[in-house]
């Protein structure tokens, strides 16, 4: 079968076409932008289109085919306008296409699915349940949003078994595709009011979700969520709690290579699960004592420049909880040195729903500096009154911190030669493409401190 992708780049969408491609279809796609992500499916096999989308891509796919007999679909991002050029030609040519959470969907019917979902910490579980059922011998098949060094750094791991381990998006109600025999619910927090409008809608999909699992299916929730309670008063028969309060929460503490008490508590996420699949808990505590952490998740690197020796950590964080978290974990692990966060916000409508809540997150941060730039946008997702409404600027003057400042893109590179001398930790935070400045650093003739 052929299966041409749009908007091939995207971290959800990625990990689909790698599934695909290493079940032997031939795949292409298209992106607006190249990514380590678009050169990895290239390096697999995949054809891959950059730029404007257009039609001369789908085409050149189908020039040869005989489309009344011969397998071509097409799966598209939820983030695609539903008039992109080759959505439409497909369309036209009634060739089968389907959003990546509906193609998702189909998979998770024809597996033993576990699910992980809510609005914090979901890459970092589904990681960690993937990895300690491939220590337990159960070989799964594991979709990610984020990439894996255990997984050859892929978001996608294809495994021989009946399980397929994959992460939940709430967004645009996404995983109302999917029908697992396992959900985990970590965190509910308001979030993705932009397509919501209010928390009680938010709260609504999880319990649409939720009532996706069979009767025999479990339900692994987080007990020291206070908005999860209400949750727990569904049909589901079977329900797992897990909380900080466990006396299994000291010993993760102490085998974790990752830092922070949300970690902690995403450890014993994971764990619960291991428990309904009755993996023995030697196995599991050996499996998440070897994680090292994924993609752009607390990513940790030592770089040198010249005599100039610096920490890098690489955060995905974008909600003001993960802001918080995460920088208190980084505090407490590094509770003499310097930090400097560089923070960039991801889409106007996160950051002007979420203003005071982002606010008071950056007031609590015990950071010796904090630049923040301009906010990311999210094609598709913005309106321009909501762009007029807020900025980066005004989130700074909110703050109204000495230590707080704003910082244009372009200038962030001068200002940290300016401010670090050697022996910083400098924590590069967001969800956009704030991540590429790392290759930055790497500079031959690079001096800082002047």
């Amino acid at each position: 079968m052929k299966i041409h992708f749009i908007g091939i780049g995207g971290i959800g969408v990625s990990a689909l076409a790698q599934y695909y491609l290493k079940k032997g279809h031939k795949i292409s796609g298209s992106d607006l932008a190249p990514s380590e992500i678009t050169k990895a499916l290239e390096k697999n096999g995949a054809k891959v289109f950059i730029g404007k989308h257009k039609i001369s891509n789908l085409k050149s796919q189908i020039s040869n085919l005989d489309l009344k007999t011969q397998n071509f679909e097409v799966i598209y991002s939820p983030a695609v306008s539903q008039q992109n050029p080759e959505l439409e030609l497909a369309r036209k040519l009634k060739i089968k296409c389907q959003s990546y959470p509906e193609a998702l969907g189909d998979l998770t019917k024809k597996y033993f699915t576990i699910a992980v979902c809510g609005t914090h910490g979901k890459s970092t579980v589904t990681a960690m349940i993937g990895l300690l059922l491939v220590k337990a011998g159960l070989d799964p098949t594991v979709i990610l949003g984020t990439k894996l060094k255990e997984f050859n750094s892929s978001n996608c791991r294809v495994g021989k078994s009946q399980y397929l381990v994959i992460e939940a998006d709430e967004h645009f109600e996404s995983f109302l595709n999917y029908w697992p025999q396992i959900i985990v619910l970590t965190a509910l927090e308001p979030d993705h009011l932009d397509y919501y409008k209010t928390f009680k809608n938010y709260v609504l999909a999880f319990k649409k979700f939720i009532s996706h699992l069979p009767k025999n299916g479990f339900l692994v929730l987080n007990k020291d969520d206070k908005n999860i309670f209400p949750l727990f008063l569904t049909a589901v028969k079977n329900v797992v709690f897990y909380s900080l309060g466990q006396k299994e929460a000291k010993k993760l503490k102490k085998i974790l290579k990752i830092p922070g008490e949300h970690n902690i508590s995403n450890a014993l996420a994971a764990l619960s699960v291991a428990r309904v699949l009755k993996i023995p808990d030697k196995i599991t505590f050996q499996a998440l004592s070897e994680y090292k952490g994924s993609w752009r998740r607390f990513e940790e690197k030592d770089l040198k420049i010249g005599n100039c020796k610096l920490k890098i950590i690489s955060d995905y964080a974008h909600h003001p909880t993960q802001i918080r978290v995460t920088l208190k974990a980084i505090r407490e692990k590094f509770p003499k040195k310097k930090i400097i966060c560089i923070y960039q916000p991801h889409q106007y409508q996160r950051t002007y729903y979420l203003f005071n809540e982002f606010k008071k997150a950056f007031l609590e941060a015990k950071i010796d500096k904090i630049f923040i730039t301009d906010i990311y946008s999210v094609a598709g997702r913005e309106k321009e009154e909501i762009k007029e409404k807020v900025s980066s600027k005004k989130l700074v003057e909110a703050i109204n911190r000495e230590n707080v400042i704003y910082l244009p893109k372009k200038k962030i590179l001068d200002t940290l030669k300016k401010n670090l001398k050697g022996g910083e930790v400098v924590v590069i935070m967001g969800a956009g493409d704030i991540y590429k400045i790392n290759s930055k650093f790497k500079m031959k003739n690079a001096k800082f401190g002047g």
